[in-house]
């Protein structure tokens, strides 16, 4: 499989993943030159280019969008009308109009749409995930998530005061996806309806709570942005709550943070008990081998589970916990390319995830008013 990639910086970490799996990246391109020099060290085979255009002339199975966060659209329309697979990270369109094109172009192409959000993949959400495909929380009636940075003033000031720098120029509600699409993805519901806050009225951009009415009935409630007590599984916190129990991702330290905390009331038990357990992920195994482009590549999964706990095959490598998500996300959008496999995360709900924030900000900008979501995102299918 044959990759491009577009923007060197994020890019080249999923560059290197990409490597790592058995994917050949034959060019990439970034504006900033010290970006291609690095990304010449450790992409030596692959053309290193400044304009993302000149990727569209190379024979390419799929391409990696990781440029600035609000300027994915214009690009993945134009691979898709070239019949390339896109991967793009986490804002798929910067307001309706362009998510109306994209999905659009998505349709009329030969070729698929991926959304980069490997937050959907991280072990505690997993964990929750198969907790409530198991029937073990009811109807999800209330669902939680936060993507914080616990940093000092000055480093929040250097990171969106700058207009010049994508993280100046966007809303504080757009950078949400981390938060929405697990809840969309846990779920299975749509945005129905928006209501923004500001965390803190003395640094509105800092911080924003946002609540969403969801299309089962369901309310969440996200956090993003620069709030004390960041969680240390990657920033990332999520709880579920259902009408028959609690699950959420443990508030506790390293390794700790990736468990999931599972409590169900003596009502909702045969036994008249409480239950309360932790569960923790089982370690992402990846076979410690080479492949050379145009061998099946390497699969990350589960370490089966002993008495004694995760057996570990002394070939294996352990994924570490916050880039199980990415593996399992390039792994997905091989599969796809490659064997027709349906993308993990496609272009409706990306587009609704990243529209969520436009209302956001619309919400914000109205004295934190209500906002209902345009609801041309949604599968007419479904």
């Amino acid at each position: 499989m044959r990759v491009g990639v577009v923007g060197l910086k994020r890019g080249l970490h999923l560059a290197d993943w990409c490597r790592r799996l058995g994917m050949e990246v034959v060019a990439a391109c970034d504006r900033d030159p010290g970006c291609r020099a690095e990304a010449g060290g450790l992409l030596p085979d692959a053309v290193l280019t400044e304009r993302w255009q000149d990727l569209l002339e190379h024979r390419l199975d799929g391409v990696i969008l990781a440029n600035d966060f609000d300027a994915h659209a214009p690009l993945a329309v134009a691979f898709l009308e070239r019949g390339v697979h896109v991967l793009s990270e986490t804002a798929a369109c910067a307001d309706a109009e362009e998510g109306r094109r994209l999905i659009e172009a998505v349709d009329a192409s030969s070729a698929t749409y991926s959304f980069a959000e490997n937050y959907v993949l991280h072990p505690h959400v997993r964990l929750i995930g198969r907790a409530l495909d198991a029937g073990e929380l009811g109807r999800v009636n209330l669902v939680e998530a936060d993507y914080l940075h616990g940093l000092p003033p000055e480093a929040v000031e250097e990171l969106i005061g700058d207009p010049g720098h994508w993280r100046g120029r966007i809303a504080p509600t757009a950078y949400c996806t981390h938060t929405v699409s697990p809840v969309l993805a846990l779920t299975g519901a749509w945005p129905v309806e928006v209501t923004a806050f500001s965390a803190d009225e003395h640094d509105p951009r800092a911080a924003v709570v946002m609540a969403i009415r969801l299309s089962s009935g369901a309310l969440a409630i996200t956090r993003h942005g620069f709030l004390q007590g960041e969680p240390d599984s990657h920033w990332s916190w999520v709880s579920a709550r259902g009408t028959r129990a609690l699950a959420e991702s443990v508030r506790g330290p390293a390794e700790e943070a990736w468990s999931v905390r599972i409590r169900s009331e003596a009502w909702a038990n045969p036994d008249g008990r409480t239950r309360e357990e932790r569960r923790v992920p089982p370690p992402l195994l990846l076979p410690n081998t080479t492949t050379e482009p145009g061998t099946p590549s390497p699969r990350a999964v589960p370490a089966a589970s002993t008495e004694h706990g995760s057996a570990v095959s002394r070939t294996d490598e352990t994924v570490e916990r916050d880039a199980e998500g990415t593996v399992l996300l390039l792994q997905a959008f091989q599969a796809t390319v490659e064997r027709g496999e349906p993308p993990l995360i496609p272009v409706r709900p990306a587009v609704a995830a990243s529209l969520v924030g436009v209302a956001g900000a619309e919400s914000l900008e109205n004295g934190s008013r209500p906002v209902a979501m345009p609801g041309f995102f949604r599968d007419p299918t479904a």
